[in-house]
């Protein structure tokens, strides 16, 4: 596998509408710092460049906390040919080496078992209506109208990642398409599921994986709505568009949060404990 290193300034953001890019102005005009290096290191898989992987700095403007801080190292991977299943398992080695004492084997769950072991519910198929009532059974007040998705992800936060062991990987998989970003879509027992998977200790997130979507239409359809979800505040990466016009091999790729994985190996709760420099003195 060969090492790359992207920019860490670019001149498109991330148009996902859950990550807020910090921006920067240059004598060359308006740059954005990356909140991950997805998007070049996928230029170099349609140049040919074969399994690669970074380790790098990234920035997203997120709150600032315990588990957050909105600088943070991050280790991104493609492997050509490989299924997201196969990457998961992969993942699992990696970080049974990193953290040691984590008991074996992981657990694998799709996101309907999770949901039904812990609320007794099918996120695919509940209303709004059940999943706000669920969430008021579960001692969740919320006021006012959320949309479904909205309210699968209050439900998966407060209820379903804290009953994940805290000594033992979950990997969660099959979210609703609705979430699917850049990965692939697959009918599962006549659902549309995203064939991606977050990898868990405890309720804490470690890394993202997908079955990366080579489709370039899809492609650039998921990052037009996703900026004028946005408000077209951030620019579509048209370098990136373009590039995938070209034809991105089949892979899956994973990202993975090392600041995290370092609270984890030394069974610390705050990261303060595990960077040099939090956000507040740096």
């Amino acid at each position: 596998m060969l090492e790359v290193e992207t920019p860490a300034l670019s001149q498109a953001g991330n148009t996902d509408p859950f990550i807020d890019s910090f921006s920067v102005n240059t004598p060359h005009g308006l740059r954005y710092l990356h909140t991950s290096p997805e998007y070049p290191m996928k230029r170099l898989l349609v140049a040919g460049a074969g399994d690669i992987y970074q380790l790098c700095k990234v920035w997203r403007r997120d709150e600032s906390g315990k588990r957050h801080n909105p600088e943070f190292t991050l280790l991104e991977w493609y492997r050509l040919g490989f299924t997201w299943q196969k990457l998961m398992y992969e993942v699992a080695d990696l970080l049974h080496t990193l953290i040691p004492h984590l008991q074996k084997p992981p657990r694998f769950c799709s996101y309907r078992e999770a949901f039904l072991e812990s609320v007794q519910l099918d996120p695919h198929l509940a209303t709004e209506a059940e999943l706000s009532a669920c969430a008021q059974a579960h001692g969740i007040a919320i006021s006012g109208e959320m949309p479904v998705q909205a309210w699968r992800d209050l439900l998966l936060t407060h209820c379903v990642e804290t009953q994940f062991p805290t000594d033992q990987l979950t990997f969660l998989y099959h979210y609703p398409a609705s979430q699917s970003a850049l990965a692939t879509i697959q009918q599962v027992d006549g659902q549309a599921v995203a064939e991606r998977f977050e990898v868990y200790l405890g309720a804490l997130e470690l890394g993202n994986g997908y079955q990366e979507q080579t489709d370039s239409a899809q492609n650039r359809l998921i990052l037009v709505q996703d900026a004028h979800t946005r408000g077209h505040d951030i620019p579509v990466d048209e370098r990136f568009l373009a590039a995938l016009e070209h034809g991105l091999p089949e892979c899956a790729g994973v990202a993975l949060g090392i600041d995290r994985i370092l609270l984890c190996r030394m069974q610390r709760d705050d990261l303060k404990q595990v960077i040099a420099f939090s956000w507040e003195v740096a």
